[in-house]
């Protein structure tokens, strides 16, 4: 392993290096997540298929790094994004309990709510999302071919789960919401099981025993969900030899950020405006703040300039790299690290990384060209 543990937590504007823990306090949430059940279940499915995990060799002698490894989730049930896991798995889990469900409802900033209008039609069941007051036409489409009744609200992220909450309980609708908060935690804990098949899926790869290949994994954090869900499959497989741990979050989206330096839940100060849609979440679920704090080395918060570098990094392949498609959070991993590699005021997370010539890095992209027009404009501006 190239990481070191720290002796003290160290904080600077854009960056934590922090002291975890390793340590999984099981509750009912986390006992959700346990098992093979969700892989199971995935895999019974007719069109699953395990998505790719590529190797960059050219982009790790370019950055100066060992390997490279991309997880692809853009292949993921042809929806373009990891979250298909998440939702189809916990829709199916409340139709075991209740099979009577005629209609289910959450808030998005894109994929989730597409993968809960898929997940609802896959079982013949109707669904309605919710989109914060910035969602782009073109992902309010992709939402609507998948069935669902689509409504934006006038507000942020955080009001939009508020309004599916409270539209949820009057029109006796099934919130599925990958957020949790307090009296609501079962169903994010299914949505989370769901996302660890995507690492299960490596274990024949690069997550391998004793010790994974990768040094350290980079992972995109919103509310959180999908960063726990890896924080907590990297510690019950490895436990203390598990790789190093990055959370990247948008500058001005940085929930995950403001509460580990808070010490507490806290809902992000930025202003909520970065071209990462997916991750622009104002106030981390619980149940995911509680595994990242104790599973995490570093959290990162980075400009979006790096995203539009990153995204075209993956697009424009060099050597015999293959080309990924990746938007704007997909690609969020490599931002961070981009940022790590450029940022002088970075240096002290790349020293404690030990970043050099024998690193291996697994980058998640967690979503393809979910919306088409702005990855268009993004890659067409190549320098």
């Amino acid at each position: 392993m190239h990481h070191k543990k720290q002796e003290e937590i160290i904080m600077s504007t854009s960056f934590i290096i922090h002291k975890a823990s390793d340590v999984i306090t099981e509750n009912a949430s986390t006992r959700e997540m346990s098992g093979d059940n969700a892989f199971l279940f995935h895999k019974s499915l007719s069109h699953y298929q395990p998505t790719p995990c590529l190797q960059l060799k050219a982009l790790a002698e370019k950055s100066g790094v060992g390997e490279i490894y991309v997880k692809d989730e853009s292949k993921r049930f042809g929806l373009n994004a990891f979250k298909g896991l998440g939702a189809v798995y916990a829709i199916h889990q409340v139709l075991k309990k209740n099979p009577d469900i005629t209609t289910f409802c959450t808030a998005t900033d894109g994929n989730h709510g597409k993968a809960v209008a898929w997940g609802a039609s896959l079982f013949g069941k109707k669904s309605v999302v919710y989109v914060p007051e910035d969602t782009t036409t073109h992902r309010m489409k992709a939402i609507e071919a998948e069935g669902a009744i689509v409504e934006k609200v006038n507000g942020d992220y955080d009001f939009a789960c508020a309004h599916a909450e409270k539209n949820s309980i009057r029109n006796k609708w099934q919130l599925v919401q990958d957020m949790a908060w307090e009296g609501y935690e079962e169903i994010p804990s299914w949505i989370m099981a769901g996302y660890m098949t995507l690492f299960r899926e490596m274990e024949n790869d690069i997550h391998i025993l004793p010790e994974p290949l990768p040094d350290i994994v980079f992972m995109q954090a919103g509310v959180g969900s999908f960063a726990a869900s890896g924080v907590y499959y990297y510690l019950k497989r490895y436990g203390k030899k598990r790789p190093a741990i990055v959370i990247v979050e948008p500058l001005q989206a940085d929930a995950i950020f403001s509460s580990l330096k808070e010490g507490k839940l806290t809902t992000s100060k930025g202003n909520a405006r970065t071209i990462m849609a997916g991750l622009n979440c104002g106030t981390p679920s619980t149940t995911a703040w509680d595994i990242i704090k104790n599973g995490i080395d570093v959290s990162l918060k980075v400009p979006d300039s790096y995203a539009a570098q990153a995204m075209r990094l993956l697009y424009y392949p060099g050597g015999d790299d293959p080309r990924i498609i990746s938007g704007e959070s997909g690609a969020a991993g490599l931002v961070g690290f981009l940022a790590i590699m450029h940022e002088k005021k970075l240096e002290p997370v790349k020293d404690f990384l030990k970043l050099n010539a024998s690193t291996r890095i697994l980058f998640i992209n967690t979503e393809g060209d979910t919306d088409k027009d702005v990855f268009q404009k993004i890659i067409s501006a190549r320098n």
